[in-house]
């Protein structure tokens, strides 16, 4: 069966990143020595290996594990950057800018957000999802008491809608709401266009089998 697509999401940018980590041996691996992120790349040539060496022997019995594909993620945004959709192995996240949900310092939800959750809520049917999350994230603007009670009760409208939009699927879905102000930015705080991403409310849940 074809997977259904967020209609938001049609005329996108698309970024992929993979991260493909080979287990090998029976000892755990060394930590990079060079200290760079996992996935980074850097302009010296490799090291010279000696083949022949004795300590690149396997010891008598041992045999190399198995490669495995320890973590893929997927992020895809439109082109407004006001939705924006992660997959990893295992969790589907949407995230949503607030200006796109709500008025400005108002949890009363727009009449264009219903279109979008409804997009969320057919995504979770799809996933057969018991659990989501749904939260909510404001920026450091105003004092941290106001954003979180307004994060919270941004999430709360959304997990309303959602479960509105999820119909009598609704009633097998466990969700856990939450609000978190300032905390968890996702962009700088110190310039409008990284407040903007920062004011956000997450929907995320597992992939089905």
């Amino acid at each position: 069966m074809p997977r259904r697509r967020n209609p938001h999401l049609t005329a996108t940018a698309a970024l992929t990143v993979a991260a493909f980590v080979l287990a090998a041996g029976t000892a755990g691996a060394d930590d990079d020595p060079t200290g760079a992120p996992p996935g980074s790349t850097t302009s010296s040539p490799p090291p010279s290996v000696d083949a022949t060496s004795p300590g690149l022997k396997l010891a008598d019995g041992a045999t190399l594990a198995p490669a495995k594909v320890l973590d893929i993620k997927s992020v895809v945004e439109d082109m407004s950057g006001d939705e924006r959709r992660t997959d990893t192995n295992e969790d589907v996240t949407f995230a949503l800018q607030a200006e796109v949900l709500f008025p400005k310092d108002s949890s009363k939800l727009n009449p264009d957000a219903r279109s979008r959750i409804q997009a969320i809520a057919d995504e979770i049917n799809t996933q057969k999802a018991s659990t989501v999350r749904v939260f909510g994230f404001t920026d450091n603007l105003g004092s941290y008491a106001h954003g979180l009670t307004l994060s919270k009760k941004r999430a709360e409208a959304v997990h309303d809608e959602l479960t509105a939009a999820l119909g009598a699927d609704g009633g097998n879905v466990t969700f856990q709401v939450r609000g978190y102000s300032e905390d968890y930015p996702i962009a700088d705080n110190t310039s409008e266009q990284g407040r903007k991403k920062n004011r956000r409310v997450e929907v995320s849940f597992p992939k089905g089998d």
